[in-house]
């Protein structure tokens, strides 16, 4: 379920004032085994940030809460403005200086920059089939303006294009790019899976609890559109949608589409939603997105404060409803008595108790880690720990200016090396976003802010041990960085010198792991549709949930916010979440 589409990168950790990340000091962490160093102690505790063993409280409140969610990213915002809005007294707590997590933006010389997903649709959609984060916002009466486009710079082996969405530009950008032959597939395609998207849209993510009361908010409330989807269809497209839970790959065989370009580009849009290719994601996955972007009228859409701004949003959502959010705050365990989840524990040395349940927006061996492993069923260890993961990521955070810069500079471009070695192979493609182009206020006037990034394909063995000080790593970070760097200058064109950017930062999979505090640096799970599922939100620990991208439905924003949105629907009454359904109009 991807309506809105956010481009995989993990973000580096960085506040106004540092000029690379190795000036940066780390900030508390979720896992208590990464942390490498204490931040000082706030003058002022009262600002949401721990004391020391003995201070004052940290939080707006009582040392408690209905339910405490580990973790601001937006499945763990998703969550707990859900439940604020649910009325449950929800307490959330962030190890970074500012929440958001993988999608939260920062200042450096004036310069905002998007450290996560930069490309987006379906902000403006409401209703059943929207997006299951513009559902969240609408129930927390909260919105992101956007600018809207509909075009992004594609360089491949074949050529370099302005890929168009919707139905018509994009076939007159294969004939002219590719040939007739690209054309008639991509049209046997659209053919075959736009109808499959009023059944994959029938049932609205907002609408799924992780209960039986699932039978009366989503199964008996939406048999009805679901039936009259199928109607719709007729025979060969019901016949479609029962393929709807398995890898998209089969779909295009069994449409026996060979084109070359038509498999990699499909492969592409795969992997840059998912993090797979298109024998490991799911159709309904893929299918939403076509429907978002090969439909008529489709657009894309940038939110014009960066992608802070949706973080922003869910803040003030949360915030409204009375929820509360403690910053540079580091659970250094989960909390089990009599084999519940009954709170966390602090660095500081504080405990939080949990009345109702423990949220972890952590990933799954990071939440694992927090974990007392008497209480966790050695299978549920033996689980996580063979589950494989996703690489980590090269960002390259740019500040320069605009001068000598062709004015038509798009927002985003793709850039493929070689189709041969596959999308996910490593140093093979890089993504691009130039926001300033766009977005008002991104950069200084005159300037220009960008991040590249290569999307979930760089392996953490290259840099495992490393010293991040030492000569060998600053000589692989600018090994692996030049493929960045010459993605860049191809997108930006000649009148970009690297060597005159105003702020120029280079992050690796250590700077991942560092920061953001995952297992190796991962972007998450690599589990393939039809080999594996993602987990549950349910722990074998009662009253332990888990939310984000180590959980259904998977990797990437749609996604994460549709997991938080489900653990809040499951932690409250079936009438309470009708209710909800009822208010947004779903």
């Amino acid at each position: 379920m991807a309506s809105l589409v956010g481009l995989r990168a993990p973000p580096p950790m960085l506040r106004p004032g540092f000029k690379n990340w190795r000036e940066r000091r780390p900030v508390l962490a979720r896992s208590g085994s990464m942390v490498e160093e204490e931040p000082p102690v706030p003058a002022n505790p009262a600002d949401g940030r721990p004391s020391t063993p003995g201070g004052r409280n940290p939080f707006p409140g009582k040392l408690e809460a209905d339910v405490v969610v580990i973790g601001s990213g937006i499945g763990g915002l998703c969550c707990a403005g859900l439940l604020a809005r649910y009325k449950q007294d929800v307490l959330v707590l962030e190890s970074h200086d500012q929440p958001g997590g993988a999608a939260h933006s920062f200042d450096i010389k004036g310069y905002k920059f998007d450290s996560g997903p930069s490309l987006f649709s379906g902000f403006q959609s409401r209703g059943p089939q929207a997006n299951p984060l513009a559902q969240v916002l609408d129930a927390l009466g909260e919105s992101v303006e956007c600018a809207s486009y509909n075009s992004w710079m594609v360089y491949i082996p074949e050529g370099e294009f302005l890929s168009r969405i919707g139905p018509t530009e994009f076939l007159k950008d294969l004939e002219m790019y590719v040939g007739i032959d690209a054309v008639q597939e991509w049209k046997k395609l659209l053919d075959a899976v736009l109808p499959m998207s009023t059944a994959a849209m029938a049932l609205p993510p907002i609408s799924i609890r992780g209960d039986l009361g699932v039978l009366s908010t989503a199964a008996a409330r939406y048999a009805p559109s679901l039936l009259k989807s199928f109607v719709q269809m007729g025979p060969q497209g019901a016949l479609g949608a029962t393929k709807l839970l398995r890898p998209f790959s089969e779909i295009i065989d069994s449409l026996e589409l060979k084109n070359p370009f038509i498999r990699n580009w499909v492969d592409l849009l795969s992997f840059l939603l998912a993090g797979v290719k298109s024998d490991g994601i799911l159709s309904a996955e893929l299918v939403y997105m076509f429907a978002e972007w090969y439909k008529p009228g489709c657009m894309l859409e940038y939110p014009l404060g960066g992608t802070g701004a949706i973080v922003d949003a869910l803040v003030r959502g949360l915030q409204k409803f009375g929820g509360r959010l403690a910053l540079r705050t580091h659970v250094e365990n989960i909390v089990v008595e009599n084999g519940r989840a009954v709170g966390v524990k602090l660095s500081s040395g504080q405990f939080i108790r949990a009345k109702k349940a423990v949220v972890s927006n952590a990933s799954m061996w990071d939440t694992l880690n927090l974990l007392p492993l008497d209480f966790v069923p050695k299978s549920y260890q033996d689980r996580v720990n063979a589950t494989p993961q996703c690489e980590s990521f090269m960002h390259l955070h740019l500040g320069f200016d605009a001068a000598n810069i062709r004015e038509d500079l798009g927002i985003h471009h793709i850039v493929v090396n070689d189709w041969s070695k596959g999308v996910d192979a490593e140093q093979n493609v890089v993504s691009i976003s130039i926001p300033s182009v766009l977005g008002k206020g991104l950069a200084p006037p005159g300037k220009h802010v960008l991040h590249a990034y290569t999307p979930g394909t760089e392996p953490f063995g290259l840099w495992e041990g490393l010293d991040r000080k030492g000569a060998e790593y600053r000589r692989l970070k600018e090994e692996r960085s030049e493929v960045m760097w010459r993605a860049v200058e191809r997108a930006v064109g000649r009148g970009f010198d690297r060597e005159k950017c105003e702020v120029k930062l280079v992050g690796t999979p250590l700077t991942h792991k560092r920061f953001l505090r995952r297992n190796r640096g991962t972007y998450g799970p690599a589990i393939k549709a039809g080999q594996g599922t993602f987990p549950g939100h349910a722990t074998p620990i009662p009253q332990l949930f888990c939310c984000g991208d180590s959980t259904f439905p998977g990797i990437g924003v749609p996604a994460v916010a549709a997991s938080g949105a489900i653990v809040a629907n499951t932690l409250v009454s079936v009438s309470q979440h009708s209710e909800l359904l009822d208010a947004i109009g779903i």
